[in-house]
């Protein structure tokens, strides 16, 4: 192996989000559940010498759903062809990429729930019988032809398993649910970054990185190379704690890792709605942004720390949110447990 992975003299699309991705399910660190199902289904299926069975992996973005379809191929030394549901907007379209798919191969296809009804008529034999069903002609004289397609494996993924369809789901043998990581794992995923870059490190600035990562391999990553960059202008290239706090209040994440959007949704609920309940699409309104980014990218790691409610009335700020924005909490003299409504 290479000692220098970032090849000064490296193609365009040799890229450090690729250099940084790992390969092997030993590599792996977290998601111990996920790890351990794979290597059980991978062993059993190389012991059989068949392809694997379909897998759907379901959880927030950036946990290593298209890593860990990576890591899969690699096992099982494999083809695999990565595709995403909005990319795939005719029938025709997915018949081409079945067509050329080999024994073996994997088919990953991102966010899956965004497949049309159209092209999942197309998947359902296909996944199922491997075969494809082709209809030539049109009118009396039409006919159906089914071809025979190779054995290969489905990789699904979704951050909304719920907008799946029932029949969809129902064809993965495989279903794996990714979950947040603790800072120990974000830990040993940047320290791992720092070797491969070869970047001077010291283990509180890996600490500091870690714990503002939101639980998030991608987001520790981008963090990581935002401090290095800051190391290597305004700290002579060495990652300290002290030089990680610099660079991320910089970049305005705290020390839970709230970045400035989810601040202002929580001000928002706190100073304009009096801490709630308050409607997703007024909250949306009232800090200029689209529901959709707050209910995807801002209330999973608000919920997970517990300064975020859920309500049939709406969003609710709590009173540890109080307590790290810093304001007092008003208690109402019927319901002393719950924010006064103003």
């Amino acid at each position: 192996m290479s000692q220098r992975p970032i090849d000064p003299n490296a193609q365009p699309s040799d890229s450090l989000d690729a250099a940084l991705r790992i390969k092997r399910l030993d590599e792996l660190y977290g998601q111990d559940k996920v790890r351990h199902n794979l290597e059980i289904l991978i062993e059993a299926a190389r012991h059989r010498q068949e392809t694997l069975d379909h897998i759907l992996l379901y959880g927030p973005p950036g946990l290593g759903k298209t890593t860990i379809a990576h890591i899969v191929a690699n096992e099982m030394d494999v083809n695999l062809k990565v595709t995403a549901g909005p990319a795939i907007e005719r029938a025709g379209d997915l018949a081409a990429i079945l067509t050329n798919l080999r024994r073996g191969d994997i088919l990953f296809i991102d966010e899956i729930h965004r497949l049309g009804r159209a092209v999942e008529e197309i998947l359902y034999p296909a996944m199922e019988d491997f075969a494809l069903d082709i209809v030539i002609g049109k009118g009396p004289s039409a006919r159906n032809i089914r071809l025979k397609l190779p054995h290969f494996t489905v990789i699904g993924a979704t951050t909304r398993l719920a907008l799946l369809t029932s029949p969809l789901r129902a064809r993965f043998g495989v279903v794996l649910r990714f979950d947040f990581y603790d800072v120990p794992s974000l830990e040993r995923i940047v320290r791992r970054a720092c070797e491969l870059t070869q970047t001077p490190y010291e283990p509180d600035g890996v600490r500091v990185i870690a714990q503002r990562a939101r639980g998030t391999p991608r987001v520790a990553l981008r963090l990581f190379r935002r401090v290095r960059d800051y190391a290597q202008v305004r700290a002579e290239g060495v990652i300290t704690g002290d030089v990680a706090e610099a660079a991320l209040s910089l970049l305005e994440i705290d020390a839970l890792g709230l970045d400035s959007l989810d601040r202002t949704v929580l001000e928002a609920i706190i100073t304009k709605f009096g801490g709630g309940p308050v409607g997703l699409d007024t909250l949306a309104a009232s800090v200029s942004e689209e529901s959709d980014t707050i209910m995807d990218v801002v209330e999973p790691y608000l919920l997970q720390l517990g300064f975020l409610e859920r309500t049939p009335r709406g969003r609710v700020a709590t009173r540890r949110a109080y307590a790290h924005l810093g304001v007092p909490y008003p208690v109402s003299e019927s319901s002393p447990d719950q924010p006064a409504l103003f």
